[in-house]
């Protein structure tokens, strides 16, 4: 396995590199103490995980995060301080696949790395897979191709297994525990604000951003305090746009993919 750190921090690369080194003895962990050194390292060693910091001396980690995103997917694990949430929702937003906020133990960090690891190891298919269509939209799960009315779309390993998912329990209502243990595990079942940002990315990368979406539907449910109130099923955006049983919201033709939200 092969990693690279970015992070102007020896300590941190250090701690990094014997996490790594702790849990696969033949680890190659490369550091960089700015971003533009970062970049350079990506793109010339092609390493199987980046280790990303939010605060860099030269440019912030985002933009890291961006530039390498415009020539590369792999895997990125960002680092952020405790309680810094709009940085853990920025990351995501721009394609990073997880986070750690410091300070971190050995075991969350190797937990961690083993989680994006997993799902990003691939989906399992075969070459007889027929390409999925719906709309504008269409998916060849032999060639992880995605196509969006005829134009490419590129997504991260996540936002892939993530609509992979999505399309292989099409007609079905997902809970979000479901989603998350099958897309980044058992261990994330409560981290509900990580699957509502990847959704929301998801939408916008596939061009779902109409009122109300048409591809994947959320379900933000109540359970009726009184017999009479019946089960309201709302978007993200908070207006309920369907009234009923799970069963009425899938027969809507324009239902595409649901899971919910609560």
């Amino acid at each position: 396995m092969k990693v690279v750190v970015i992070d102007d921090s020896a300590e941190i690369a250090e701690v990094v590199s014997l996490c790594f080194k702790l849990r696969w003895s033949g680890a190659t962990v490369l550091a960089a103490g700015d971003g533009a050194s970062g970049l350079q390292l990506v793109e010339n060693e092609n390493p199987d995980i980046v280790i990303l910091d939010v605060g860099l001396p030269d440019m912030n980690g985002f933009d890291v995060l961006t530039e390498i995103r415009r020539f590369s997917q792999v895997p990125i694990i960002m680092l952020t301080v405790r309680g810094e949430d709009t940085d853990v929702a920025r990351g995501l937003e721009l394609g990073a696949d997880d986070y750690v906020t410091k300070p971190f133990s050995h075991i969350e960090l190797i937990a961690r790395v083993q989680a994006v690891i997993r799902r990003t190891q691939g989906l399992p298919v075969t070459s007889e897979e027929r390409p999925f269509t719906s709309g504008k939209l269409w998916v060849d799960f032999a060639s992880n191709e995605v196509r969006v009315s005829g134009q490419p779309v590129k997504l991260t390993s996540t936002e892939y297994k993530l609509l992979y998912h999505l399309i292989r329990n099409e007609g079905r209502l997902l809970s979000h525990e479901n989603l998350l243990a099958k897309v980044w595990g058992d261990e994330y079942r409560d981290t509900r604000d990580l699957l509502r940002v990847h959704i929301q990315h998801l939408r916008q990368k596939l061009g779902d951003t109409s009122e109300p979406p048409t591809i994947i539907v959320t379900e933000q449910y109540a359970r009726p305090v009184l017999p009479i109130v019946d089960y309201a099923y709302i978007l993200e955006n908070g207006s309920a746009v369907l009234e009923g049983t799970g069963k009425e919201v899938m027969q809507n033709p324009d239902v595409k993919a649901a899971y919910f939200g609560m």
